[in-house]
């Protein structure tokens, strides 16, 4: 029996300063986690994942230009799964986990 890995729930929030980095920063990002908004993404990750991901955004980014942002919301199970609150249209957040390949 293999321990359970928890996941955790990020806000991953970036700005980038050149469109073709940008679009690679957001390719990255969608293989991670739902789009809430333009720059904005909810990933449900386990700790390797987050690993996985800032590496592969480090290496996109220009470190003196670009910005990347990591909320730590809380467990994807727990608080993080009900931490998101709308205005306006609704907020659904699909339970889907992405496939990394």
């Amino acid at each position: 029996m293999t321990p359970t890995t928890t996941r955790q729930t990020y806000v991953v929030m970036y700005d980038i300063s050149d469109d073709k980095r940008l679009r690679r920063v957001f390719r990255i990002c969608l293989g991670y986690g739902d789009r809430l908004q333009y720059s904005v993404f909810r990933c449900n990750l386990t700790p390797t994942e987050l690993v996985q991901l800032r590496g592969r955004l480090g290496e996109v980014i220009h470190h003196r230009e670009d910005q990347i942002v990591f909320v730590d919301v809380g467990p994807a199970d727990g608080r993080g799964a009900g931490s998101f609150r709308a205005i306006g249209r609704p907020y659904r957040f699909e339970d889907q986990r992405a496939i990394i390949v």
